[in-house]
């Protein structure tokens, strides 16, 4: 089938390879020197180095051209972007499914995706979120990965999650929409915290405590606006918590490593030269936690430390000094 990826940073470029062995890719960015440049280098430098874009991969910044006979359109840009970019596919009359793969919250708004696009697509476009432990340089390898497709429509799902499902990546189905974007979402703040703990050198033993207490305001959050247990406790909840708290490759970790030693945030995230959603994440959950009156004492902690000016060891000292508490109530 043919399949339009929008948005051509590492995430988008390689779920383009891994999907090219099976379907009509066409890879799109409005920056018409990157595509330029990919078409005549046949990798992205910029984003994913190291790794040869497969030669039956279209290239174009010209939107109505990588979606014009599209079966699947997949949007892969930073959530700052997603509204823009479903408006301009509203207005150029797509019809056919729209899958994100961004992580994160609509800036400024408190929105999460799938809210954004139910106010932007037609009500007759099927859509959904594709999320979990993912990191686009191993699925650029080639190396297994698994993952959740969630759609409000079963039969969508079902079906979404087939047509992406291949040898390498492997794809599963859920109606858990909330809870599977707000798991992808609130884990890039964690991480955030599990780098700073990291950067501090506290050891293994907080960093295990910060996942497990991290996955507990993840899910307190996450049923207070709908989601399911279960999701929280799969892929796109624990699994993808674990990846990115944990792994070298994770660009929010990183940030948290580089706040713990020293350097300010504007210095660390120009170093970083990527998006790390869970910065700007961060803000968007501590509002929608006190709407709520969710209780999420690490999220408020690496808030203070980004935009609040507190010491990251003041940070990690105040959450280790909270009055004991049950784990768990019957």
């Amino acid at each position: 089938m043919k399949v339009a990826v929008l948005g051509a940073g590492a995430w988008g470029s390689a779920l383009a390879i891994s999907l090219a062995s099976q379907h009509a890719i066409t890879l799109w960015t409005r920056d018409r020197a990157q595509i330029d440049t990919l078409a005549r280098e046949r990798q992205n430098a910029r984003y994913l180095p190291g790794f040869i874009l497969p030669d039956s991969i279209n290239y174009t910044s010209d939107l109505a051209q990588a979606t014009h006979g599209a079966e699947l359109i997949l949007v892969v840009v930073p959530t700052s972007g997603f509204r823009a970019l479903l408006t301009a596919l509203t207005q150029a009359g797509n019809t056919a499914p729209v899958v994100w793969a961004c992580k994160g919250f609509e800036p400024g708004g408190a929105k999460l995706l799938h809210q954004v696009a139910a106010a932007t697509l037609p009500a007759n476009v099927p859509s959904g979120v594709l999320s979990g432990p993912s990191f686009a340089q191993e699925v650029a390898q080639g190396l297994p990965c698994a993952l959740t497709l969630a759609a409000h429509d079963v039969a969508f799902a079902h079906d979404a999650a087939a047509w992406l499902h291949n040898h390498h990546l492997r794809v599963y189905s859920s109606t858990d929409v909330v809870g599977v974007e707000l798991g992808g979402a609130v884990k890039n703040v964690m991480a955030i915290a599990a780098g700073i703990s990291d950067g501090m050198g506290f050891g293994y033993n907080a960093r295990a405590a910060l996942i497990t207490r991290g996955l507990a305001e993840i899910t307190r959050l996450g049923l207070a606006l709908g989601g399911k247990l279960e999701t929280f406790m799969g892929l796109a909840g624990v699994g993808d918590l674990i990846l990115t708290c944990t792994g070298d490759l994770s660009r929010n970790r990183r940030v948290g490593v580089q706040l713990a030693q020293g350097q300010p945030l504007d210095r660390v995230l120009k170093q970083l030269g990527h998006t790390a959603e869970g910065v700007h994440t961060c803000a968007e959950v501590l509002h929608m936690a006190g709407t709520l009156k969710v209780d999420m004492p690490i999220t408020r902690a690496v808030h203070s430390v980004m935009f609040e000016g507190l010491p990251p060891r003041r940070a990690l000292e105040s959450l280790l000094s909270r009055e004991p508490k049950a784990e768990y109530r019957a």
